[in-house]
């Protein structure tokens, strides 16, 4: 394997969230409250830094749920949230994740959300790699990069190696 190369600083990464916290304001504005659902591991750590900006900025509410289901086999499995579904109803909810690249995953994890009858549901992603085969786009992203099936993507939110690398 390549050595990986930085493409996100740790400066560049906490730029984006800000700048998707305004947006994801000026599109819920009026809104009190809202879920951040965020997918194991990274997504959820991403979660937790769009809320905190977001509650700085804004009046808004932030709840934040984590989303678990096995990424390897997305559709075999069971998604579970940590707070009973029928809690999400008529809320607007954000879902999050670190990396897109098919769009499989974003999908799958998108089940208990369409199993309530949630008020409005959106998608925010770090990085989009532009290989989806699956009809989800994301609402916000914080980086788009075209990339080769061959490499990867690495996103690091540890105090010692803070930052998106290519691999």
């Amino acid at each position: 394997m390549k050595d990986p190369n930085l493409i996100l600083t740790k400066e560049q990464i906490l730029q984006k969230v800000k700048r998707i916290a305004y947006e994801v304001y000026e599109q819920n504005y009026k809104e009190k409250e809202m879920v951040i659902a965020g997918l194991d591991s990274m997504g959820y750590q991403f979660a937790q830094l769009l809320g905190k900006e977001l509650e700085a900025l804004s009046p808004i509410k932030v709840t934040l749920v984590k989303i678990t289901l096995d990424k390897d086999a997305a559709s075999q499995c069971e998604v579970t949230l940590d707070v009973e579904p029928s809690s999400l109803k008529n809320k607007c909810v954000l879902v999050t994740d670190d990396v897109l690249n098919t769009g499989r995953t974003l999908a799958y994890s998108l089940k208990p959300f369409l199993e309530q009858k949630v008020k409005k549901l959106q998608t925010a992603i770090l990085v989009d790699r532009n290989h989806h085969i699956f009809p989800v786009s994301p609402d916000y992203v914080g980086y788009s990069l075209a990339t080769t099936l061959k490499e990867h993507i690495k996103v690091s939110f540890k105090k010692t190696d803070f930052g998106v690398y290519l691999v």
